[in-house]
């Protein structure tokens, strides 16, 4: 499954309403977890098994929360049993897509 997420505080106190402390956190135990993984400027997509990216996300949102009084999780799955390496296969798909698209033009 891959599993994008999106985690931060709110109730910071901070003046200029950064979340960059608070992401680094949450995407660090991303990385230190060994799963497939990539940071984007909006969210941080992982893939594995569901109870393995679901611990990484629960712990993930932890670390945030100690960076506010409260924490919001946007969360999306795609949920394909049987597949895996999707992290990259979707994104070879769609290249692979957009070059016939070209090709007929």
């Amino acid at each position: 499954m891959l599993v994008a997420f999106s985690v931060a505080p709110s109730g910071t106190g901070g003046s200029d309403g950064s979340v960059h402390d608070a992401v680094a956190a949450a995407v660090r135990i991303v990385r230190e977890s060994g799963l497939p993984n990539r940071t984007d400027s909006m969210f941080t997509t992982i893939e594995g098994e569901w109870d393995e990216v679901f611990d990484v996300v629960r712990r993930a949102t932890e670390a945030v929360g100690a960076y506010g009084s409260r924490v919001s999780l946007v969360l999306k799955a795609d949920i394909r049993p049987g597949y895996v390496g999707e992290l990259e296969g979707k994104l070879e798909r769609l290249e692979t897509a957009m070059d016939a698209l070209d090709a007929d033009d």
